[in-house]
């Protein structure tokens, strides 16, 4: 199953098809799913993946999937480019554990989304 991300504008940001590695669609691997959460390859716990959306250390919405319930109200998607091949998958680093989750809010995440996969 494919998992498609977008962001709070409805762009398409980044796909998960292979149910661990979140790639950009330039194919650069930034992250991956491990559990509820979504880790750097650095090992830093960057956020929690629930219903469908990622949310951050605030408990806002940083990114969504088509099947996302519940979280802020969400825009209508914008066409996916297309796949470019994908780049080597750097080594996994030991994951940093993961924080307590907050209560979760009904609005979208401030953080900047090209800098949060840094």
């Amino acid at each position: 199953m494919t998992l498609e991300f977008y962001d709070y504008q409805g762009n398409p940001f980044a796909y998960c098809d292979d149910s661990e590695t979140i790639y950009t669609y330039n194919g650069i691997p930034i992250a991956y799913l491990y559990e509820d959460s979504i880790y750097s390859f650095k090992g830093a716990h960057l956020g929690f993946f629930e219903n469908g959306q990622v949310w951050d250390h605030s408990g806002n919405v940083l990114l969504f999937t088509p099947d996302a319930q519940g979280g802020p109200l969400k825009p209508m998607k914008r066409l996916k480019p297309l796949k470019s091949l994908k780049t080597l998958k750097p080594l996994k680093s030991l994951r940093s554990l993961k924080p307590l989750k907050v209560l979760k809010k009904l609005s979208w995440s401030t953080c900047h989304i090209e800098t949060y996969f840094r």
